[in-house]
């Protein structure tokens, strides 16, 4: 299915970041849907969207992790449900659906992209 695949480049986006969720398919899979609070098990990759710098990526630590959405940030939790396993959705979240606003976290104040290949939802 996904083991194939190699960890996604994520280029620099331009112009302003969206002040709201945006989702896109990238690769429409084919398998189980994700529904809002299933346990799901993924494969992804997050940048800063004005800076384009890697701030975590499962890929590098060679191996998938599985997590309940609802344990996550919103903007996974908004994002997720409705991809198909065997898909790669590009999520772009801004603070209000990441880490808040600027202090505490240190992604706080930042929007984020992530590009997430669904494995498996449990």
């Amino acid at each position: 299915m996904t083991d194939d695949r190699t960890k996604p480049e994520i280029d620099a986006p331009e112009g302003p970041a969206p002040d709201d969720l945006a989702v896109r398919d990238l690769i429409v899979g084919d398998g189980a849907e994700a529904k809002p609070g299933d346990t799901v098990t993924v494969h992804y990759v997050g940048v800063e969207y004005t800076s384009g710098e890697e701030f975590d990526s499962s890929w590098n630590r060679g191996e998938s992790i599985q997590f309940p959405l609802r344990g996550l940030i919103q903007g996974w939790q908004d994002g997720i449900p409705g991809m198909k396993v065997g898909g790669r959705r590009e999520l772009v979240i801004p603070p209000h659906l990441a880490y808040g606003p600027a202090g505490g976290h240190f992604l706080g104040g930042k929007t984020l992209i992530f590009i997430i290949d669904l494995l498996a939802v449990g």
